[in-house]
């Protein structure tokens, strides 16, 4: 079974790859050393609005940074000096199977950084490929089991993208699927890998409009024993607007215990910073800002669903 983490957890994810190069840079891979150079740069500017977030609703307690080994290995090992939570990225870039970064050695690098979570992002429909799901519970197996073996805890991001036949039965439209069809296909999802005996302290799921549906995802999340497991909620780069709704429906519910909000706070100001329209300084106090935005937002909707209780 599970460790569980009951503590609040208001994560900044920066561990993207594949996604952050192409898009923020515009550059193919392999990289020569200088671009490896400037994109770890990069990171450490958002590493920069994380630590200077810090205070008021973001704490030693409830604060934690989410980044790959690839670009942020000396903010991880900073980060863990300076007493941060910290969460470790395994899969591979750019997949979308489920893959280890490193292979078979992926314990070995865990076991470097020594981080809070290790972290694994899974794109998993019940109604998908059964083949390529049964591949990926296999290697989430690996994982989980190796986690709970050392007692290492373990964060599991799971994605549940529609097929083009769920889509086309949403009417070709994101939201109509998110709304009629993904929240089903979540507890499906979860617990498929439940039964496959994967065991996250964390799950880290897409927002989810209505409460009902929030509450439905604990009480599965919890089932079994596992009453010390939390879930928080990540923003997809979405919009503010659908951002801190996602955030205040979360927090509304027992068991949501914070966020994961990543490109929506840092995307625009690494831009900028980027295309020399503001200093890293400038960066760095936008991202904080944000960050701060997401906790405060998360808070107000926790106090005042307590209140009203």
């Amino acid at each position: 079974m599970s460790l569980g983490y009951n503590h609040p957890l208001y994560l900044l994810p920066f561990d993207h790859r594949h996604s952050y190069v192409s898009g923020l840079f515009q550059l193919d891979v392999p990289l020569t050393a200088s671009q490896r150079r400037a994109v770890s740069e990069s990171k450490q500017v958002i590493y920069d609005g994380f630590r200077h977030a810090l205070g008021g609703n973001l704490t030693l307690d409830n604060a934690g940074l989410l980044v790959d080994e690839e670009f942020g290995a000396a903010i991880l090992r900073d980060a863990r000096r300076s007493g941060y939570v910290t969460a470790l990225s395994t899969e591979r870039s750019g997949s979308d199977e489920f893959e280890f970064e490193f292979g078979s050695a992926f314990a070995a690098h865990i076991e470097t950084f020594q981080p809070t979570f290790a972290k694994a992002l899974v794109r998993y429909n019940p109604e998908g490929d059964a083949a390529l799901n049964a591949r990926q519970a296999n290697r989430l197996k690996q994982l989980s089991n190796y986690c709970r073996t050392v007692g290492q805890r373990f964060m599991l991001e799971l994605l549940v993208p529609a097929t083009e036949a769920q889509l086309e039965r949403s009417g070709a439209d994101q939201d109509g699927y998110d709304g009629s069809m993904r929240p089903r296909l979540l507890l499906e999802a979860i617990g498929a890998l439940q039964d496959a005996d994967i065991e996250p302290d964390i799950w880290k799921i897409e927002g989810l409009d209505r409460r009902e549906d929030c509450e439905r995802v604990v009480a599965l999340v919890r089932r079994g024993g596992r009453a010390a497991v939390g879930c928080i909620v990540l923003g997809r780069h979405a919009d503010d607007e659908r951002v801190a709704s996602w955030l205040r429906t979360a927090a509304s519910v027992r068991g949501f215990i914070g966020f994961a909000v990543g490109r929506s706070t840092f995307w625009d100001a690494v831009s900028d910073y980027l295309k020399r329209r503001t200093t890293r300084a400038e960066a760095a106090a936008r991202i904080a800002l944000r960050y701060r935005k997401w906790a405060r937002d998360f808070d107000g909707a926790r106090h005042a669903h307590s209140s009203a209780a």
